[in-house]
């Protein structure tokens, strides 16, 4: 099967296929040197793009280089990753045909405070790239925010009550 890297109407640059891809097959490896999270951290503070990779338990991530850092995010994607041995592997999970554009669910789940917008364009999009379960972090900690931003206000109401009251 061969793999080329052109435009992509999801993200800059995408990775298609040349060929057919039967369900269940290993597309393409996600190769790259092993980092710790945090050297990724400090050497990609400033930069907008990575191609990070989080093996494991997240503390390694593997700095994306080769075919593999092209392939974009789909919340209805044709492939799936499948960590063995600290191998990453992107395989099929559906029959993709000649000339598609190779796409999985990046499921980020360590991401900086911002947004991390989807723009896949497909009918299921939940607008982000982060994992279901990192939703839900993330609106739990706002909420969480907001309670003690209301806390703290009352208690300055409090306090300023009690302030005024004793002059």
């Amino acid at each position: 099967m061969g793999l080329i890297i052109r435009s992509s109407a999801i993200h800059a640059a995408g990775c298609y296929t040349t060929a057919s891809i039967t369900s269940g097959s290993r597309v393409v490896e996600y190769t790259g040197p092993r980092i710790t999270k945090d050297q990724a951290d400090e050497k990609y503070q400033d930069s907008l793009t990575t191609y990070l990779f989080g093996i494991g338990d997240g503390s390694v991530v593997i700095d994306g280089h080769g075919t593999a850092m092209f392939i974009n995010h789909s919340c209805n994607p044709n492939c799936e990753t499948d960590e063995k041995n600290g191998r990453v592997w992107i395989r099929a999970i559906r029959n993709i045909k000649s000339g598609e554009e190779l796409t999985y669910d990046y499921n980020l789940y360590d991401g900086d405070e911002g947004d991390a917008f989807c723009n896949c364009g497909a009918k299921s999009c939940r607008r982000t790239m982060y994992s279901a379960a990192e939703i839900r972090r993330r609106k739990r900690a706002v909420k969480s925010a907001e309670v003690t931003r209301v806390r703290k206000d009352a208690a300055k109401k409090t306090s300023r009550s009690a302030a005024s009251g004793r002059k």
